[in-house]
């Protein structure tokens, strides 16, 4: 058993006894948007502190727990607080949570996060849904040996993001009015905000948001053969395209603004996704 592996599980079964259900659909929320856990019915919480082995998030407005409850009547964990590749893990820590899920019994995972808008279409407060992605700037968090009880050693990217559930998300967004943006998330590894040349390159590649996370999540679900779909809340126009300077109170600042907005359409279609097969 490889040493990944073998911590993976002895993590499983640290917390297994604590685990109120198995919940069908992870959710896992972004800087400045961890309060859409206060707002469902919660069954019960696992603090990652309370996990041996378990990586700590660092990053201000991210708690740092497993939240167990009820969206409508599709059960979910919800991760309030991810780990971040910049804080210092390697990288089979900072998927350690997504790989955790999975083994709890979640079927979709869903990622959310505070991203920086390099299309010039965006503005502050947008939500895009992720159609695709770019993952060529950090380690694939498959390097090494391949975890067979996972999945298989060269796993297919060509549908990363979930069609039927992408198609869940923009019905739902249709039913509440809520504008949605489509378009291609890149993740650098941060926590440097990027240099407008950076930004220049991001647009070039293809990128419509760039963020720090998200990326080797999916990477790490496909893997195991979840379903994945994601949404990124647009908290700026990334460097160069302003002349504000950037800063994580400004992420967090648009990101409450828009908090309404991201809880209904993240619950309807949760809901959605609880009533499909």
């Amino acid at each position: 058993m490889s040493q990944v592996y073998e911590k993976l599980q002895n993590v499983y079964e640290s917390i297994r006894e604590r685990i109120p259900f198995s919940p069908k659909v992870a959710l896992v929320l972004g800087s400045g948007l961890g309060d859409y856990a206060e707002h469902i019915q919660v069954d019960s919480v696992i603090d990652y502190n309370d996990i041996p082995g378990f990586p700590i998030s660092t990053v201000p407005g991210h708690k740092g727990r497993f939240v167990f409850g009820k969206v409508g009547e599709a059960p979910v964990v919800i991760m309030q607080g991810r780990v971040h590749y910049y804080e210092g893990y390697c990288m089979t820590d900072v998927v350690l949570p997504i790989r955790l899920m999975y083994k709890m019994g979640a079927e979709i995972l869903f990622l959310t996060n505070a991203a920086g808008g390099v299309n010039f279409d965006f503005s502050a407060g947008d939500f895009m849904l992720i159609e695709d992605q770019i993952s060529s700037f950090i380690p694939s968090p498959l390097i090494g040996e391949n975890l067979e009880a996972l999945g298989p050693r060269f796993c297919d990217m060509s549908e990363v993001y979930d069609r039927s559930c992408c198609q869940v998300i923009e019905e739902a967004a249709k039913k509440l009015e809520i504008p949605l943006k489509r378009g291609v998330y890149l993740q650098l590894s941060g926590p440097a905000f990027e240099t407008p040349a950076e930004v220049r390159m991001c647009r070039s590649l293809g990128a419509d948001a760039v963020g720090m996370s998200t990326v080797c999540e999916a990477i790490a679900a496909n893997h195991c053969g979840m379903k994945i779909c994601g949404i990124s809340c647009i908290t700026n126009l990334a460097c160069g395209m302003t002349e504000q300077p950037l800063s994580h109170g400004e992420v967090q600042e648009t990101a409450d603004r828009v908090a309404p907005l991201f809880r209904s359409l993240v619950t309807e279609s949760i809901i959605r996704m609880g009533g499909k097969a």
